[in-house]
């Protein structure tokens, strides 16, 4: 399989010496796609030669495109950002411009890494990576080596992906990047949370945590704050979790992310609810019922009225619990959801024999019967 990087190695050869990371082994996965050069840049039709007067250099034209490529991975327009930097890269290669090319094959192996395309994130960014450090760009190395270190945690390399964090991590702090310090620790834990290290994973969050607060930087903030969460629930630390699920529900509202504020509702009724604290769950779940109302999110609706029947079934509670039971039903009916309908059938079976309801029992058990055979 052509995997758009051999013109690199054809067209690089002049680069003798320089110092590069440890070996990789580039196999390629399966991949949802395949995207490569739109052909090889040594035919290209550009030719270089003297800027006429009045004309824009080449070094512009790169700089614009790059520009424009960087505009559209903002707006996530991700393969138009592709093909504004393969025109920065064709006119930096011939310009035999190192600088620029480092930077504009790091920015395409960044794409590639959000296509998850993340073989291809591998190969574009060690290719960054050689220019970064023949050109002594330390700053752009710690972003690469981050790529690098990101794109093999999503292959399941464990290891490999950790050596490039901690690359990442030791570069940052030489040249004082603390942002790029904060990633690397933010990233650090994610590879360590991969293979079940919660803490390990949880001593490099909580370090990235603390820079996300001295750079006031409340995006990198609130997924830090995530991370932790669900690190400390996977560890069984319901309450630590809840603590830090807290923080982060006060980061929502007050940004008004009212899907993250649900998201963040939903965790919190978990953890509460394995904490045994069925009040505090309901709280939470009614929270939750608003929000996905607001946002008239049927799925996010069904889903906290289950939460609701569960935990006032589990407080004894019969009559709500059939009350919430009996509007998940109407919403998994609307959505034709029949398994959802299944289980709240069960559900109301249970409850309304708790209640003494024998009759609406045994229709709920009837209905449910039906639906399987």
């Amino acid at each position: 399989m052509d995997s758009g990087f051999d013109f690199l190695k054809a067209h690089n050869h002049h680069i003798q010496g320089v110092p590069a990371v440890d070996p990789v082994d580039l196999t390629d996965p399966v991949l949802s796609r395949e995207t490569i050069f739109p052909g090889d840049p040594t035919a290209s039709t550009l030719e270089l030669t003297p800027d006429s007067p009045g004309s824009e250099s080449f070094q512009a034209i790169a700089e614009r495109a790059l520009i424009n490529g960087l505009e559209r991975y903002q707006a996530n327009a991700f393969e138009t950002a592709l093909e504004f930097f393969k025109e920065a890269y064709a006119i930096y290669l011939q310009l035999q411009d190192c600088h620029g090319q480092s930077r504009v094959l790091a920015h395409l192996g960044l794409t590639f890494y959000s296509l998850k395309h993340y073989s291809k994130a591998i190969e574009y960014s060690q290719a960054a990576l050689v220019f970064a450090n023949q050109v002594q760009d330390r700053r752009n190395a710690v972003k690469i080596l981050s790529t690098l270190g990101n794109a093999y945690r999503h292959l399941k390399e464990a290891d490999r992906a950790i050596e490039y964090q901690l690359q990442s991590l030791t570069l940052a702090k030489e040249v004082g990047d603390r942002h790029g310090e904060m990633a690397a620790l933010n990233n650090l834990g994610l590879a360590y949370k991969a293979v079940g290290e919660y803490e390990q994973a949880i001593i490099y969050e909580e370090q990235s945590l603390k820079i996300a607060h001295e750079l006031s930087d409340r995006q990198v903030e609130e997924q830090i704050l995530k991370n932790l969460g669900n690190a400390c629930y996977a560890l069984g630390n319901y309450a630590r979790a809840i603590a830090y699920y807290e923080q982060r529900l006060t980061l929502a509202r007050e940004l008004n992310d009212f899907r993250m504020e649900a998201q963040i509702l939903r965790n919190l009724g978990n953890a509460y609810y394995a904490l045994n604290d069925y009040q505090r769950s309901i709280e939470c779940s009614e929270q939750r019922l608003q929000v996905s109302r607001k946002l008239r999110d049927l799925r996010g609706e069904e889903q906290a009225l289950g939460s609701l029947g569960i935990a006032c079934d589990a407080l004894g509670d019969y009559v709500k619990a059939i009350a919430y039971h009996e509007q998940r039903l109407a919403i998994a009916q609307s959505l034709e959801d029949h398994r959802v309908q299944e289980q709240v059938l069960g559900s109301l079976k249970v409850a309304y024999y708790a209640v003494g309801d024998y009759i609406k029992a045994a229709e709920c058990a009837n209905q449910r019967q039906e639906m399987k055979g």
